[in-house]
């Protein structure tokens, strides 16, 4: 006679279910974006982003310590400028908005791991990824800014820099000049799998970093080639990248989980800004719940095989867990 099986047994109470999933969400998985802007005194809030600050560089010690008082290990540090140029010289100014920020950062909070977004558009005055000649986003003459940038991000104390741009062999680039620099233990987190998505909306409001003409699709993925996002994630490893990222997160699981089968490096998901705000506005509305929601998207980007969750929910959900 046969048997049913009976899975309800995994299910029937909450230390049964937690200790069988294998999905396990919890603080230590995720990095807090912020968000530093020169110019201001103190923090601002971003409507399209609820809960979040354009802050001053000398405060952002405050928030880092509230990272680490929850047992969030990382910040990524994003600078916002009004001087932005064609040459996006702010970008590796020895004062700039976020290398002001990351030496804050690991002065209040020396245990916190510090990434620095390595990209270009919150600086240049067209707002593409790259340098422009024309309305050509140029490739090689980039990277020599990019790499210019990293070499004053891993100066000002980072632990990681963060090529967000998407040109061909910027991290190599970058790894050469880091190395170079006497600064070879400073990391290179890549975002590999960057996809040109409908998703960054309220980031680019934040950051002020919209393109000015065009869009940003001939150095972006297609949403629809997984296999590109594959590929880029094969040659970042290849050039160097210590972790590789897939963005955004909740369109492109299926990104995440062939990248977990075929790649044994640390895979982060950035779970974006459009992300967010679709679950603040809906719990705004009283459409869902929104605590739920969030930890619900968390955990999937988890269950995708994520090791690390690049989150705007990261303050509110770390406090959630610890209930």
């Amino acid at each position: 006679m046969s048997h049913i099986r009976r899975l309800r047994r995994l299910r029937s109470s909450d230390s049964i279910r937690r200790l069988v999933s294998r999905a396990n969400l919890s603080p230590d998985r995720f990095v807090l974006p912020v968000f530093v802007a020169d110019g201001i005194t103190e923090e601002e809030p971003l409507p399209s982003m609820p809960g979040h600050f354009h802050w001053p560089s000398e405060r952002v010690g405050v928030i880092a310590k509230e990272a680490e008082s929850l047992s969030i290990p990382g910040l990524l540090i994003f600078g916002v400028t009004g001087n932005k140029d064609d040459e996006a010289s702010q970008a590796f100014a020895k004062d700039g908005p976020a290398q002001r920020a990351i030496s804050e950062a690991k002065s209040a909070a020396p245990g916190l791991v510090v990434f620095a977004d390595t990209c270009l558009c919150g600086y240049t005055s067209h707002g593409h990824c790259g340098i422009v000649s024309g309305e050509e986003i140029t490739n090689d003459p980039t990277l020599e800014v990019l790499a210019r940038t990293a070499v004053s991000q891993a100066e000002a104390g980072a632990d990681f820099v963060a090529p967000s741009d998407m040109m061909d062999g910027r991290v190599g680039a970058i790894r050469r000049a880091l190395d170079e620099s006497n600064l070879g233990t400073a990391g290179i987190m890549a975002y590999s799998a960057k996809y040109a998505s409908a998703m960054y909306g309220p980031f680019r409001d934040v950051a002020d970093c919209a393109p000015r003409f065009g869009d940003r699709k001939s150095y972006q993925i297609d949403p629809g080639s997984r296999a590109q996002g594959i590929s880029s994630i094969e040659r970042d490893i290849d050039e160097g990248a210590d972790i590789v990222m897939v963005k955004p997160a909740l369109p492109y699981l299926d990104v995440i989980t062939e990248a977990r089968r075929r790649f044994d490096v640390p895979i982060a998901a950035y779970n974006v800004s459009g992300e967010y705000a679709m679950v603040k506005a809906a719990s705004e509305k009283g459409w869902v719940d929104g605590e739920k929601a969030a930890l619900e998207n968390l955990t999937s980007i988890i269950r995708a095989g994520a090791d690390i969750v690049i989150t705007y929910h990261a303050i509110e959900a770390a406090a959630w867990l610890s209930r």
